[in-house]
């Protein structure tokens, strides 16, 4: 079974919540919150895309919670990935894992990384001269 996320903050939040398998509604609530929390810090970068929390049908499994997030963060994708016992620590595992990967994708594109061009392409030389 596959279902969305119809709280209000689903409309405000351009992170969609999708579930599949029996999750409950107080985990769907605080992921809500947790999700909310990420995408309202203050920033000039958008995020978008698609966040889904899993319960296994299978009881015998060890970990049977699994989230998944696919954000886009200004030019960059994010992808995070969560294996936990209880709804709440994988909320709480995709959080912390979802804070670190887009504030890497936000100072990346403030910094403007991008790997120095060779001089055989127009790079500085050794020297700090251009070719």
């Amino acid at each position: 079974m596959t279902g969305d996320d119809n709280t209000e903050s689903q409309a405000t939040s351009a992170v969609r919540l999708r579930t599949e398998g029996e999750v409950d509604e107080e985990t769907l609530a605080y992921a809500r919150k947790k999700i909310d929390a990420i995408t309202a810090r203050p920033g000039p970068l958008a995020l978008t895309g698609e966040v889904r929390i899993a319960k296994a049908a299978a009881h015998h499994s060890a970990r049977p919670w699994t989230a998944t997030a696919d954000l886009r963060v200004g030019g960059h994708t994010v992808v995070v990935v969560a294996e936990e016992a209880t709804g709440r620590e994988v909320v709480d595992q995709l959080q912390d894992r979802l804070r670190r990967q887009t504030d890497k994708a936000a100072h990346a594109r403030a910094e403007g990384r991008r790997a120095a061009a060779p001089p055989w392409r127009g790079g500085d030389t050794a020297d700090g001269h251009v070719a």
